[in-house]
């Protein structure tokens, strides 16, 4: 028989998950949505080894579960930690943790079903420099960048493409909380002055890039084999720079991707053995040049759907819903 249910890991408050649980329940797909922090208080996993080396059993709650040989897709969107009894201690609790990632995690992996996407591919494809070098083979542009924390380096790279066509980014989220306040380190151009305090390089690794003379970027969001494009002009000049510096200024337009970006975004997914990825572009000013910048295996979609109407959630649905291996 063949399987008919998409397993779903999210949090409880996503609105476009929901949406993606109503297209596909409205086809009449089962779907069994959990959340990872509810493992193991109120999630329980039931697992052997059947005589074919297959795991069978079940993932169960208080009021549902789903047989192992029934899930056709799971789709692993940006869930919440596992959340372990109050009383362990921190070691306790580190060693639940591993238990299990690798326990219940490692039942899943092996599991003959699609991702969307898998956690150890999406933990992969997190590193920008893997992005780049990723990006590159194939066949997308890139910039010149440096990865550093050499402050001599650093100097030299910045000179070398002109210090106010040298932009800093961060290689992971640009958020932290520091005293209780957020604090946000937006992608930022260099100026003459920062080449007095490139010493500050030095206390970690650093990533230099030369600025893309842009009129406008691009999100490209690749779901198995479709391929959405929504081009992102900033009406401000921080949004200029970094578009997530200033939402209220940006205007959003869906357009039809490029024929030869879109096989090259489809290259870049199936070399990380991604099938969903948020791709970011800056498009030339002059030249119309695609010049890759990042991707995001988890990135955000819902606003972009509902400011251009990029059938994206259907797209996720038709995914999940054929659940046919890569």
């Amino acid at each position: 028989m063949t399987p008919n249910t998409v397993v779903i890991f999210a949090q409880e408050a996503d609105a476009p998950v929901d949406a993606v649980v109503r297209t596909l329940t409205g086809r009449g797909v089962a779907v069994f949505r959990v959340d990872t922090s509810w493992f193991p208080s109120q999630l329980a996993l039931d697992a052997h080894l059947d005589d074919a080396g297959r795991w069978a059993g079940a993932l169960s709650t208080e009021h549902r579960s789903v047989d192992l040989s029934d899930i056709r897709s799971i789709w692993y969107r940006d869930p919440a930690a596992f959340r372990f009894p109050t009383g362990l201690t921190e070691v306790e609790r580190a060693y639940a943790h591993r238990e299990a990632r690798l326990g219940l995690g490692g039942v899943l992996a092996a599991l003959p079903v699609l991702w969307c996407n898998h956690p150890n591919r999406t933990a992969d494809a997190v590193f920008k420099p893997l992005q780049l070098a990723t990006a590159a083979a194939s066949g997308l542009s890139v910039q010149p960048t440096m990865v550093t924390n050499s402050p001599d380096a650093a100097a030299r790279f910045a000179t070398e493409q002109g210090v106010d066509n040298t932009i800093c980014k961060s290689f992971g989220p640009n958020t932290i909380t520091e005293g209780g306040a957020l604090k946000v380190a937006f992608a930022r151009r260099l100026d003459d002055a920062d080449l007095t305090s490139v010493g500050s390089v030095a206390s970690t690794a650093t990533q230099l890039q030369r600025w893309v003379d842009k009129a406008h970027e691009a999100r490209v969001v690749v779901v198995g084999e479709a391929v959405f494009t929504i081009l992102i002009k900033a009406g401000s000049p921080a949004g200029h720079v970094d578009w997530r510096a200033d939402f209220e200024s940006l205007t959003y337009r869906l357009v039809d991707t490029p024929p030869q970006i879109a096989d090259r975004v489809r290259t870049y997914t199936k070399t990380l053995g991604l099938t969903y990825a948020a791709l970011d572009f800056a498009i030339e000013k002059d030249t119309d040049r695609w010049v890759f910048l990042e991707s995001n295996s988890n990135g955000q979609y819902g606003w972009l759907e509902a400011q251009t109407g990029a059938p994206i959630t259907h797209a996720i649905a038709n995914l999940l819903a054929g659940g046919d291996c890569p």
